[in-house]
């Protein structure tokens, strides 16, 4: 199996497709050659805070654990378009906003229920932007050396192909 199609079985197992720039990302490949924003460290560490509140630590590593905040900067700008840059990071902004003006700090600060209940109100509110975090944070995540050997099973050299194996109760799902 090529990679390209073990990361659209990935997307599917997750629950849907993915974008192409996501997958192009994904795959390591620079589809954006033009202009880009250029992404600040306090940025940087805002989409670490966010992807963890999408993917938190619990008995497996969080996003954060996994640098899915690096995953999100690196196929943004190598992948999307400055226009889908802006709008992305816009969204990002908003929701440290939104988290200043309900609570009187930015997102960073606030404690899990709070950040919790702003990536709630961003689902409705900001929806496009909080589908692509989503959609950047899970592929970040899955892809990764911790999601893909701490939350998945992994068997880094497989022996034969058995298609149509049960799993036993409670086992992970195989990575890819």
């Amino acid at each position: 199996m090529k990679r390209r199609e073990a990361i659209q079985q990935a997307a599917l197992m997750m629950g849907g497709l993915l974008s192409a720039p996501t997958l192009a990302g994904a795959m390591g490949r620079i589809t954006n050659t033009g202009p880009s924003v250029s992404v600040t460290a306090e940025q940087e560490a805002l989409l670490a805070e966010v992807a963890d509140v999408i993917i938190p630590a619990t008995k497996t590593p969080g996003a954060k654990a996994a640098g899915a905040e690096k995953f999100i900067v690196r196929v943004m700008r190598d992948c999307y378009p400055k226009t889908d840059q802006d709008s992305f990071y816009a969204g990002l902004a908003k929701l440290d906003a939104s988290s200043k003006t309900k609570f009187g700090k930015g997102f960073m600060e606030l404690d899990t229920a709070q950040k919790n209940e702003m990536v709630k109100q961003t689902m409705t509110d900001d929806k496009p932007f909080f589908l692509r975090m989503k959609e950047l944070t899970t592929t970040g995540y899955f892809t990764s050396e911790i999601g893909a050997t701490k939350a998945l099973e992994y068997l880094p050299v497989p022996g034969q192909f058995n298609g149509c194996m049960p799993l036993k109760p409670g086992q992970k799902t195989w990575a890819l």
